[in-house]
């Protein structure tokens, strides 16, 4: 866990100026990721034979299917992770538990193998306990796959014991306790993709490296941005950059309190219709994407914004450098071969960092954003009701 002097300063901000602010929590969180992700490439070194021994015989099935489930920002981690799953030759999907629990029986299918694999910082949302017993009561043949920050939360809990389920529980420094996950979201990714083999071990050293950069490097870009005060912001990526977009959107539509609108699409997906939103008051980053396939469509639409004149800002984060970038671009340092997972690390504390100064500049409370409450680190008020399906098979 990384341990940060009360001398020091995040962001170019001393912690005691972020502890007053309430923004300690969050910026403590966001600048510890670099450290923290090669714990998690350890961590998952020492469990690989448990972790090999519960995936190969599930992985080896023709007709298995993989759900990745969570609910928020868990859920984006499916969608992150979808992508590279499919270029494995697994039938993977990312639905969110937020869908599972209102329509099981339409995203649940009885007569098919399902590996779940669910993401939780806490744990405990009403969301993901259901998620995991109405697999259980609806799928013949379910195995679980658990990953989680919270040693006390519901989910793990649920997996200990199981002979259909593991859990891959996290280190304590991964369980924000920030409002917006940030570490817990990083963390939760990079292990499912060192699990699943879509990132290797010894590729997680360049983007951690780049991360740790990033903090001092991009601070004069930063400040650019916050100054500009937009009032639109759409993140673009392709692939497993999608998910990650819409991971950005909501981090900075949490941490501003809403004040700042935050959408997200693929490249190709922004000009069918989305790209309404566009005028001078918008900053549109687009994250390139380090397959040369999908590179060309994102250059592509980065030029087509620049020359349509309309928005305030179109930003470029790249790991590759190259003339066509032009000047308006984030370059990190040392990524230019990572796959486009690991290149998510990095690129998602750029996004994170915007969004706590922006919380500050509008003068909000970054640790707990909501003004009026009712928005809450946890949820809550959420009522879970019976599904009429196969009798409850639950506890096997």
């Amino acid at each position: 866990m990384l341990v940060v002097d009360s001398k020091t300063s995040i962001l170019g901000i001393g912690e005691d100026t972020l502890d007053a602010a309430g923004a300690g929590l969050t910026a403590r969180e966001v600048a510890q990721q670099g450290v923290v992700w090669p714990e998690i490439a350890e961590l998952l070194d020492s469990r690989r034979a448990d972790v090999d021994a519960f995936l190969a015989p599930l992985l080896a099935r023709p007709d298995l299917r993989i759900v990745l489930t969570g609910a928020g920002t868990s859920a984006f981690i499916g969608e992150c992770l979808v992508p590279a799953l499919l270029r494995q030759g697994l039938r993977a999907e990312a639905v969110p538990t937020t869908d599972l629990v209102s329509g099981p029986l339409s995203f649940l299918q009885p007569a098919v193998p399902t590996l779940l694999v669910s993401f939780g910082r806490s744990g405990s949302s009403p969301e993901s306990v259901a998620a995991v017993a109405l697999a259980d009561q609806l799928v013949d043949n379910v195995h679980h796959l658990v990953i989680t920050c919270n040693a006390d939360g519901e989910l793990y809990r649920m997996a200990e014991g199981r002979s259909n389920a593991l859990a891959i529980l996290l280190p304590e420094a991964t369980h924000d306790r920030g409002f917006a996950m940030t570490t817990s979201f990083t963390s939760m990714l990079l292990s499912a993709a060192l699990a699943f083999d879509a990132v290797a071990d010894d590729a997680v050293q360049a983007p951690s490296a780049a991360a740790r950069q990033l903090l001092e490097s991009a601070l004069p870009l930063l400040k650019e941005l916050v100054a500009q005060r937009f009032k639109r912001v759409v993140y673009l990526g392709s692939n497993e950059l999608r998910g990650l977009a819409r991971e950005a959107a909501l981090k900075l539509l949490e941490l501003t309190d809403g004040q700042v609108v935050a959408l997200f699409d693929s490249p190709l997906g922004f000009r069918h219709g989305p790209k309404t939103i566009v005028n001078d008051r918008t900053l549109v980053v687009v994250m390139l994407s380090n397959d040369a396939h999908a590179r060309r469509y994102d250059l592509d639409l980065l030029r087509e914004l620049r020359n349509d004149g309309r928005a305030g800002r179109v930003l470029a984060l790249s790991g590759i450098a190259e003339p066509a970038l032009g000047g308006d671009c984030m370059l990190l340092q040392g990524v230019d071969d990572a796959n486009d997972l690991a290149l998510a690390l990095p690129y998602i504390v750029f996004c994170q960092s915007y969004a706590l100064l922006q919380s500050l500049d509008l003068g909000l409370r970054p640790d707990t954003p909501s003004v009026s409450g009712t928005v809450n680190r946890v949820v809550r008020g959420v009522t879970i009701y019976p599904c009429e399906g196969k009798s409850d098979v639950s506890g096997r």
